[in-house]
């Protein structure tokens, strides 16, 4: 009985070494998670029982269970390569056959999917719709789309401008004053130029001219490309400027822009602008158009206190055809595009897979696992959502071995070799004596 209880110690130590040797071997493996042995007693019995007196039959391997603490998140520099800081899986799917991983080390096939390194499997994640909008709960392959950003034409531009309470007041009557000319600067306070797109994505330049006419008054006179906007002749200045004329109160605050015939509100409004442009007082449409809905100029922001005449940094919402420069992913796993025109652009969205007992996976190779009936089957969902963890882009999970702990568990896994050895060599020493007897 002896040799038999050695024998299952010589084999549960040699498992112990190979578990651990194994751990050893996958120490620089990303995404690696490290494995325990675990063993259980042997004991002969019957229907009713062991009994009180019975000795064991040794020991025997129960289980290879997988510890999936969290690896170290180390930085790579390579914008793929993605670790998962928290709980969760990646999704990679090879012609419809999913598997789960958390080594993050993805790289881009000659199609712009993302795969993983030996380009077998796909990424899965969130598409995004023609406005950039991510259609959730669809997976699919993630794709790379490095075409140019379509221009989009200015519909809205805001700031934020103080005109001067202190400012003279200029008369801008034909009969006894200075009527307005863009070119005569004694003709206006302030001038103020913002830059706008049109449906081709050709930049127009809007100046605006503010001309104080009363204690709590000013006109604000729009050009573009230095004519008025609604003008439609080759001659820029077959149209006069149309004035909007802004009032404040007491306070210095906006009460209300008025423009002619009769609008009333607190944005100005460009609806007849043609896009073209003015060489030697002659203007030519360019065969692009504006936005159909015209251009708002909101001048809600404007205030009038004794401060110098002055305009924040504009914003406005149009923009040029702008070429994919580099890619980022954000915390949620959102891939944006970033182009020459400063503007960003969501193209996906990683998912993460989760599961109810991430010890019933079942591990297949190339730091995979494959779902199994003691796993459960996967949830999916964004990265940060409920206990799922964030996406750390540029990085990767390293191993979870400890290599100290390693270390020590052969050192013990020799001694219980040497140990279930001399058992046997025990056992052999009375046998030979018995023999001997006889």
């Amino acid at each position: 009985m002896s040799f038999n209880i050695g024998l299952s110690g010589l084999y549960a130590a040699n498992k112990q070494l190979d578990v651990t040797g194994n751990n050893i071997a996958n120490v620089a493996t990303a995404g690696f998670k490290s494995s325990r042995a675990e063993f259980e007693d042997v004991y002969s019995a019957t229907r009713l029982g062991s009994g009180s007196k019975v000795i064991g039959n040794g020991v025997r391997l129960a289980n290879v269970s997988q510890q999936f603490t969290q690896g170290d998140i180390n930085n790579t520099g390579n914008v793929l390569d993605m670790g998962i800081n928290g709980s969760g899986f990646f999704t990679l799917s090879n012609n419809g056959s999913i598997s789960y991983t958390r080594a993050g080390t993805f790289k881009v096939d000659k199609d712009g999917f993302i795969t993983n390194t030996d380009y077998t499997s796909r990424l899965q994640g969130y598409g995004v719709d023609s406005n950039g909008k991510i259609i959730n709960g669809v997976l699919t392959d993630l794709k790379i789309d490095t075409s140019n950003l379509a221009p989009k034409s200015t519909s809205l531009v805001t700031s934020t401008i103080n005109l001067n309470s202190t400012a003279p007041v200029i008369d801008d009557t034909a009969a006894t004053g200075v009527p307005f000319d863009p070119t005569n600067t004694a003709s206006y306070t302030k001038s103020f130029s913002t830059p706008i797109y049109d449906s081709q994505g050709n930049q127009h330049t809007m100046d605006q001219y503010m001309v104080k006419t009363g204690a709590n008054t000013w006109k604000v006179y729009t050009l573009v490309d230095g004519r008025n906007p609604d003008a439609t002749g080759s001659d820029p200045k077959v149209t006069a400027p149309v004035a909007s004329t802004m009032t404040f109160d007491s306070t210095g605050k906006l009460t209300q822009v008025s423009t002619p015939p009769a609008t009333i509100s607190s944005d100005l409004k460009l609806t007849g602008w043609v896009p073209g442009s003015v060489t030697n007082g002659v203007w030519t449409a360019n065969g692009a158009s504006a936005n159909p809905a015209g251009i708002t100029i909101s001048m809600a922001k404007t205030t009038q206190y004794n401060a110098d005449t002055a305009r924040s940094i504009p914003t406005q919402d149009g923009y040029a055809t702008g070429q994919i420069t580099n890619l980022t992913i954000d915390g949620t796993g959102t891939l944006f595009a970033n182009f020459s025109n400063n503007q960003s652009k969501a193209i996906g969205q990683v998912a993460l897979a989760s599961f109810t007992n991430e010890q019933g996976l079942q591990p297949i190779g190339g730091t995979s696992w494959k779902e199994t009936f003691a796993s459960g089957i996967p949830g999916y969902d964004a990265p940060e959502t409920g206990t799922l963890g964030s996406v750390v882009s540029n990085s990767l999970e390293e191993s979870n071995v400890n290599l100290t702990n390693e270390l020590v568990d052969l050192i013990k896994g020799q001694s219980n070799y040497q140990a279930n050895a001399k058992t046997i060599s025990t056992q052999s020493t009375i046998m030979q004596t018995i023999i001997q007897m006889t």
